[in-house]
């Protein structure tokens, strides 16, 4: 089970960064020197994750910004990840967009990352922050229905890469906790 504070479990899965080709992979060390927000969601074609996948994506630019990348990932193959990305949103689909999907097609990575629902075959939506040097140092799952906040997870982000205590409720700007 991953603890925040350890090493992120290490991962290799296929990936939409080639959409033509759908045969480049991703791997943990991919994103060393970056910071890596990774989040799990259920499966392709259902009714709340595209609106966290493309709210993801309508603000990655805020996340680049901040020297991280984005993965999302799910039990579905690669195939069916490029379907629904070229289905338009207007018909239930993703469109473009600015961050690769991966498949988790074995369950290895959800099951390491400890969000899969084993009797289901599907993952929890469990969001991961993995610093540059590859140590997790923030993970919230959710139940299948609740849909997660980008707003929440560029704060914490932030929060994370100010290397300082932050209070609750606290947003870029604010000073940090001093001891």
């Amino acid at each position: 089970m991953p603890l925040v504070g350890r090493p992120a479990p290490d991962f290799e899965m296929l990936s939409t960064k080639n959409l033509k080709t759908l045969d480049e992979k991703v791997r943990l060390s991919d994103y060393r020197g970056k910071w890596l927000v990774m989040f799990f969601y259920p499966m392709d074609f259902t009714f709340v994750c595209p609106t966290e996948i493309t709210a993801m994506s309508d603000r990655a630019q805020e996340f680049f910004d901040l020297d991280a990348e984005i993965l999302g990932v799910s039990v579905d193959s690669v195939h069916v990840h490029k379907a629904w990305i070229n289905t338009p949103r207007d018909k239930n689909g993703l469109g473009e967009i600015r961050y690769p999907l991966a498949s988790d097609i074995t369950k290895s990575v959800s099951r390491a990352y400890d969000v899969l629902i084993p009797e289901q075959g599907v993952a929890l939506r469990g969001l991961f922050i993995i610093d540059p040097e590859g140590i997790l140092r923030y993970q919230v799952v959710h139940d299948l229905n609740i849909g997660r906040s980008v707003d929440e997870t560029l704060r914490v982000l932030e929060a994370l890469q100010t290397g300082g205590l932050c209070p609750a409720d606290w947003k870029p700007g604010d000073k940090l906790l001093e001891v």
